[in-house]
């Protein structure tokens, strides 16, 4: 496969003429002028302060800009308003958006968002390095910047789940060299690190040798010996924090503190108080969002709405602000290329009334308008994607009602039961005692739950038990997203429609399905490794807004019940998941019994 090359060209190749316009003696692409102009950097607003910009890069901040004005000049008159970074999101996965990268880049355009660091790690676990690969060189092709981090763990937790593919040592060294690669994907096989894994200290090696950035995922409360081994190990940051002592912790070990804001996750407001209460330097928080969907895309934004609620949670409005940019950028050894408005800096810039609320009026990137009052005035190229990336569900026979029994020679038994929790990314480890009826377990006042295998066609099913959702009778829903190990899952009280829903997503090869009472209910096709779809993000977000409503119809009223959905087989986050291979008991990473 082809790389594709960087479409930006490098500051040493325009750096001649950045100093001829800074320097009068030849003229700027763009001056804005006649606002407020917000210098992270220093954290000072520059009134009356002006930008003049040469070939997508910032050339002259200052107070004066007339010099750089040419016949061909373009002038842009502020009329006081602020001229603020691009945002940076230092943490996400875009497939956990619905879209593929060209479609989230025309999602978040618009809301601000210029920069993103994302870690494709969902469509390693499908297709490999070479999902990795597509990835990156669509996101290269984005009129904004998007670099890639490589996946660190597929599988998440090696043992424990068998994924379509593997990733390794030699993998992430031949990605290094990729010309989007800017670091090593989240560490979430912590118990590796922690444990002495050569595999895992080999990527990370890796990683340190080309010298780029490690991404770090320590999703343990316990901050003794084990957390401290960790940090040793060379995670650079980390954003499975979800109280403030673990930000503090995080940062006391000369890690970044990423404090999210996704679709699900609503981890910043109990963590920013280390800064703005107990006083901890901001340079060392990040705000990210990880995972957002659609929905939340077009109707509530992306790292605008994350950076408002920061400041609503009582944090400066221009520290919350370096924390989506400058900090990011530093993070990633970008602080010459993104972050701020100064000179040689890409020109990635927003222009806002408002420094608290942030309504975004216009974008630039690179030097070029690409958004207007909520509208995308630029193309965002799509890859070709191969046919077979839109055949990765193979279920290897017809599912019926009885792969989904549980089955006992007892009266009743006494089950381990994932238990869901509303806004947070662990469960707890649950038993309920449930009623034996003719040989099959019944779910009674809670749930099932299985785990289809989905990439090897092997005809598997794991079954076991949740609570949380509310779901009323005769129901199922089904997902092909089913982070990490992406097989599928399927959660019901009905198990003529857990089979139902499971045969309908190998139908459609992939996505969300809801059926209740014999109909489906609502489906949302991700055609693309089962996990994205190439169709706008306001058209996905319609379908997912019908899958919310099929949902409470069905009596589920958790906030973004969907991503816990998708989180249940994630087997590196406690308390219990489930796997190809079992019950997981993620306190002690050891397989458990469904029924005790």
């Amino acid at each position: 496969m082809e790389q594709t090359p960087p479409i930006f060209p490098a500051w040493q190749d325009v750096a001649s003429d950045l100093v001829a316009s800074a320097a009068g003696r030849a003229p700027a692409d763009l001056v804005l002028r006649g606002g407020k102009v917000v210098l992270v950097q220093t954290r000072e607003v520059m009134e009356g302060w002006q930008v003049a910009v040469r070939h997508g890069r910032f050339a002259y901040v200052g107070p004066d800009a007339n010099h750089c004005i040419g016949p061909e000049t373009e002038l842009v008159e502020l009329d006081g308003k602020y001229l603020i970074p691009g945002l940076c999101d230092g943490h996400m996965h875009i497939e956990s958006g619905m879209l593929t990268p060209a479609e989230f880049a025309r999602a978040v355009i618009p809301h601000g968002t210029t920069s993103m660091f994302t870690d494709p790690h969902e469509i390693a676990n499908v297709f490999g390095l070479r999902g990795v690969r597509l990835m990156h060189d669509e996101s290269l092709m984005q009129p904004v910047n998007i670099w890639t981090q490589m996946p660190s763990c597929a599988p998440s937790a090696p043992g424990l789940e068998t994924t379509g593919y593997e990733i390794g040592p030699d993998d992430v060294a031949e990605a290094m060299a990729w010309p989007g690669i800017i670091g090593l994907g989240e560490m979430m096989n912590f118990p590796g690190v922690v444990n002495g894994s050569q595999q895992m200290l080999a990527e990370i090696a890796a990683t340190q040798a080309a010298g780029k950035t490690v991404g770090g995922h320590y999703a343990s409360p316990d901050l003794g010996p084990e957390f401290h081994a960790y940090a040793a190990g060379g995670p650079a940051d980390d954003h499975e924090g979800t109280c403030e002592g673990d930000a503090m912790a995080r940062m006391r070990q000369g890690m970044r503190s990423m404090i999210r804001l996704g679709s699900a996750w609503y981890d910043i407001q109990s963590q920013i108080t280390a800064i703005t209460e107990r006083g901890l330097d901001p340079r060392n928080m990040i705000i990210c969002t990880d995972d957002c969907f659609a929905k939340t895309l077009v109707e509530d934004g992306h790292m605008n709405r994350a950076l408002r609620h920061a400041i609503e949670c009582g944090c400066d409005p221009l520290i919350a602000l370096q924390m989506a940019t400058i900090n990011t950028a530093s993070h990633f050894g970008l602080e010459r290329e993104i972050g701020q408005i100064a000179p040689g800096r890409r020109a990635d810039m927003i222009v806002t009334g408002d420094l608290a609320t942030l309504p975004i009026e216009a974008v630039y990137a690179r030097g070029q308008r690409v958004a207007e009052a909520g509208e995308v005035l630029v193309d965002c190229p799509h890859l070709d994607w191969p046919e077979d990336t839109r055949a990765s569900v193979n279920l290897g026979k017809v599912l019926l009602a009885a792969d989904f029994e549980i089955r006992s020679d007892a009266d009743e038994v006494t089950a381990n039961v994932i238990g869901v929790m509303e806004n947070q990314a662990p469960t707890k480890a649950l038993t309920a005692t449930l009623p034996v009826r003719d040989g099959v377990v019944e779910p009674d006042g809670i749930a099932q739950i299985a785990l289809v295998e989905r990439h090897r066609g092997t005809g598997g099913v794991t079954n076991g038990f949740v609570s949380g959702f509310g779901y009323g009778p005769g129901m199922a829903i089904a997902s092909t997203v089913a982070h990490d190990s992406h097989h599928m899952i399927v959660v019901g009280t009905d198990r003529a429609m857990m089979a139902r829903a499971a045969m309908r997503l190998g139908e459609v090869g992939g996505g969300v399905t809801l059926w209740q009472d014999g109909a489906e209910r609502a489906l949302v096709e991700l055609p693309i490794a089962g996990l994205m779809s190439d169709r706008p993000a306001a058209e996905v977000a319609e379908k997912v807004t019908g899958l919310v409503a099929a949902m409470e119809a069905a009596g589920c009223t958790l906030n973004n019940a969907y991503m816990q959905h998708s989180l249940l087989a994630l087997v590196v986050i406690p308390e219990l998941r489930i796997s190809d291979l079992g019950l997981v008991d993620v306190r002690t990473f050891e397989l458990t019994e469904v029924i005790r």
